[in-house]
């Protein structure tokens, strides 16, 4: 006999803007996110038995996100998130879980003559910072904060040699070479009981998000990578090392190759090795390195 074994259902590529004006000095902060909620829950009636009268419309869930996005901060996002799923189990008994993902990007107030402008930005490439939040009545509240996007390059201080060598390998060995990668890390948060622990914990979520920012930035930077597997393992433990509430951290950083160019046959001339210079970028195919790190 077939059953629904899971459902969810919501309204994704919910854009929202918000501006923040502080009467008293005349500076203005805007946040503009992108905004997935999915619904759980006695819902199954409605696909076997198309039984609308347990569905709260996708049109109603859109509404819902602006309209508590006026009536409460929408920063950090983990809070904004936490309050959305639970309005939702909170006010309709049918809806048991609500799953949310925002994506907020990130606009950098601009300098003119040397001052931060009161209400002009800069938007930030395509780094995002993003929270995704399972709201359950019975499981409390599981929050995953990430950055996405984050693209770093260097141009020496990394190597790599030592992997294996058979039949099917053609890559050279090398101790110095470009490194470059799209950064996604995201730290899972021990579960919270309800929205007011969440409430609670909220100076936590930006020093979080900045302490794995700087982290990422400085290890990506400094560290003499060995391997990507290695330096990424130095993020994760890092951040669990500066950031007590995190229960685990994962790192996906795929590597984005630049390949050298033997330009050697037109006039002799050198590019490889000691004398390259003039590198060909590469979209495809690149490595993908993914590690997580849990406390034990």
């Amino acid at each position: 006999m077939p059953r629904v074994s899971a459902a969810r259902y919501g309204k994704d590529n919910v854009r929202v803007y918000k501006v923040h004006r502080d009467a008293a000095t005349g500076v203005q902060t805007v946040t503009e996110m992108t905004v997935c909620c999915l619904l759980e829950g006695e819902i199954e009636t409605s696909y076997t038995k198309a039984d609308n009268s347990v569905v709260v419309a996708t049109d109603s869930i859109k509404n819902t996100i602006y309209i508590l996005a006026k009536q409460h901060p929408v920063n950090p996002p983990e809070l904004y998130a936490s309050i959305l799923g639970s309005h939702f189990i909170e006010k309709y008994a049918h809806i048991h879980v609500a799953n949310v993902k925002i994506v907020v990007n990130r606009w950098i107030r601009m300098e003119v003559d040397g001052k931060p402008h009161p209400h002009s930005f800069i938007k930030d490439g395509g780094e995002t910072r993003n929270v995704e939040a399972r709201i359950s009545r019975k499981d409390g509240i599981v929050i995953n904060s990430s950055i996405a996007d984050l693209t770093v390059l260097k141009s020496t201080g990394s190597a790599f040699h030592g992997y294996v060598q058979d039949e099917f390998t053609t890559l050279r060995e090398t101790w110095d070479r470009i490194l470059s990668t799209d950064v996604s890390a995201t730290w899972k948060w021990s579960t919270f009981a309800d929205l007011k622990a969440v409430e609670a914990s909220v100076p936590k979520f930006d020093a979080a998000w900045e302490s794995a920012r700087n982290t990422t930035l400085k290890l990506f930077a400094e560290d003499e990578s060995a391997s990507i597997q290695n330096t990424m393992y130095k993020m994760c433990e890092s951040i669990l090392e500066q950031v007590p509430d995190v229960a685990a951290v994962t790192y996906e950083l795929p590597n984005k190759h630049y390949f050298e160019l033997d330009l050697s046959w037109h006039n002799g001339l050198q590019n490889t090795g000691k004398d390259a210079e003039v590198y060909a970028p590469q979209s495809g195919p690149n490595g993908l390195i993914r590690c997580e790190v849990s406390r034990s």
